[in-house]
């Protein structure tokens, strides 16, 4: 079984309401040996009406897992991640924040959260295209467009997250439609030594596959990648370790036999 979680969001982060001691007992009481905690930061987040904002209190943020991590010792090991989402126009904010916070972080993950000022989970993403594959050719352009922005990153996380919120989820999905774009992304992880993150919450979305699909995690063993991170994407304390067992086999079936977890930033490697 996977032991570890390293995509976990407590109400640091504004689309969850879980004070961070409740994600950590939830995951000792799965029998979890690690978590990292990755709560957002998406600067210059177009704010939604219900005002999910997106934005992190680090210095609180930061002093809680430390308290945690003592408070838990001996019981499961607590490291310090953080979200970051990135766009073209923080390629000089989001390096500031990390030399800010240098040493800080044990884990980074990168994310495309917003395309042309739209997060795909907002109706008006999908409702600018005639059809939704469209929108999907766009987010797999941007995410090719943000690393090559920035790339000071460990993982980059949920690479199909736009599937997610599709008028149709996976119905019609089909990775290899868009594998000009998506190897060129792969290429440049592989390039940057930068993970891919396996994220089951694809799975609790009720989608067919995890994020990303298995055809595109076997593309990523085919091209030689090698560093998988895998995560939960959890909310809420039953989000925690989201159907792991399954992700298990998912990354089995695609030629994988360990997986990445990060602490001060570097990869350690964990057999499945």
């Amino acid at each position: 079984m996977i032991k570890t979680d390293s995509h976990l969001h407590s109400s640091f982060s504004s689309d969850s309401e879980t004070p961070m001691e409740e994600i950590v007992k939830a995951a000792i009481h799965l029998g979890l040996t690690s978590i990292c905690m990755t709560d957002h930061y998406d600067m210059d987040f177009p704010v939604t009406k219900e005002g999910v904002d997106f934005w992190l209190d680090t210095e609180p943020y930061l002093k809680e897992i430390k308290r945690l991590k003592n408070d838990y010792d001996g019981q499961i090991e607590i490291l310090s991640g953080v979200e970051l989402g990135i766009m073209p126009s923080l390629k000089d904010k989001l390096p500031a924040y990390l030399t800010k916070y240098d040493g800080c972080f044990d884990f980074i993950i990168g994310s495309t959260h917003v395309v042309d000022n739209l997060d795909p989970y907002e109706p008006p993403f999908y409702g600018q295209y005639k059809d939704e594959r469209d929108g999907m050719h766009r987010y797999f352009e941007a995410n090719l467009e943000n690393l090559r922005t920035f790339s000071d990153i460990d993982t980059f996380g949920h690479l199909d997250y736009v599937v997610r919120y599709a008028p149709h989820k996976d119905t019609f999905y089909v990775p290899s439609d868009y594998f000009d774009l998506i190897d060129l992304f792969l290429m440049e992880l592989i390039k940057t030594d930068t993970a891919l993150e396996f994220n089951t919450a694809g799975l609790k979305y009720g989608m067919k596959q995890a994020n990303p699909h298995i055809d595109i995690l076997k593309r990523y063993k085919e091209l030689g990648g090698e560093l998988l991170t895998i995560g939960s994407d959890g909310h809420k304390p039953e989000h925690i370790a989201w159907d792991f067992k399954k992700g298990e086999e998912l990354l089995k079936e695609a030629g994988f036999s360990y997986y990445t977890f990060y602490r001060k930033r570097h990869p350690d490697m964990i057999r499945l």
